[in-house]
């Protein structure tokens, strides 16, 4: 167990939450959040003196990182020779170092070091406007689930711990991003030329007129999204949480924080632990949708 620097040090000054808290965080949710880290390679926010103070998105890995926290070369796109050194979370250990590091974020790539450029996920996030009600949030992220459910895709959902929820889709890796991004992009613009009123792909804010904004941007090479059960550096201490589709009717966005999902993970296993073994093809599912 890792020796926390600073634990009194305050991160959340509107709920008095400390470093120390976070680092508990982590440790209680190692469990469930590792094997969804596993393989992948990380960006991380870290706010060293707190939320209210600026805070950095890393990609590179510290060379103040011990030797035994894995760092993979991962190669950046367009750039021949051109590395970004990324951490990758395989245990408990790396999450508690980490956390002990000030990251406060944990946010992953939708592919693994082992394949990088064909993802195992495809992420629809589901990105409101301000004042958009938790139930039309619920009624479009069940409607994406029945889109990609007939062309014979299994989806699951996430509470983010910010405004919106992400839809889920385990892929079986044999596809490129290319491809998954052709396959999110006609999914959300069959879903928003159903109900042009309410949703829209435009990816200009001034073009959104106040509708959800259907996010599939994340569908791409070097691209992330938050990780289950990662803290969001927002007031509150809201937690990223995996959801089952029968809890969707109470569920709100910004639903968990620390203390309530300490108290979920007592009584309900992870929705998502066996979100892989629904992987199925994106170029089969691509040629249905089309």
């Amino acid at each position: 167990m890792t020796d926390v620097s600073k634990a009194g040090k305050v991160f959340y000054p509107a709920d008095d939450i400390t470093k120390g808290d976070v680092v508990e965080h982590y440790r209680r949710v190692a469990e469930v959040m590792v094997p969804h880290l596993k393989g992948r390679p990380l960006t991380l926010r870290r706010y060293p003196d707190g939320i209210e103070r600026e805070g950095w998105f890393q990609k590179e890995a510290s060379e103040h990182f011990p030797g035994w926290v894995r760092v993979e070369a991962v190669p950046q796109r367009g750039k021949q020779g051109e590395y970004v050194h990324h951490v990758v979370c395989d245990d408990a250990d790396t999450l508690e170092y980490l956390a002990n590091q000030a990251t406060i974020e944990f946010h992953v790539w939708l592919s693994t070091v082992d394949k990088l450029d064909c993802p195992d996920l495809l992420v629809l996030d589901l990105d409101p406007p301000e004042g958009t009600k938790a139930a039309e949030l619920r009624g479009v992220a069940r409607r994406a689930r029945d889109l990609f459910k007939g062309v014979g895709l299994t989806s699951f959902v996430q509470a983010t711990g910010g405004r919106g929820f992400h839809v889920a889709v385990p892929l079986d890796a044999t596809t490129d991003f290319d491809t998954v991004r052709e396959l999110a992009r006609l999914a959300a613009d069959r879903l928003a030329a159903d109900d042009p009123n309410r949703l829209t792909t435009a990816q200009r804010k001034d073009k959104r007129g106040g509708r959800i904004f259907l996010d599939t941007n994340r569908n791409a090479y070097g691209q992330t999204f938050i990780a289950p059960y990662s803290l969001r550096a927002r007031p509150g201490a809201h937690v990223a949480t995996p959801l089952d589709w029968t809890e969707l009717g109470r569920a709100r966005p910004d639903g968990y924080d620390l203390t309530r999902i300490r108290q979920r993970l007592a009584r309900k296993a992870d929705p998502w632990q066996n979100i892989h073994a629904h992987a199925a093809s994106a170029a089969n599912a691509l040629e249905k949708l089309s």
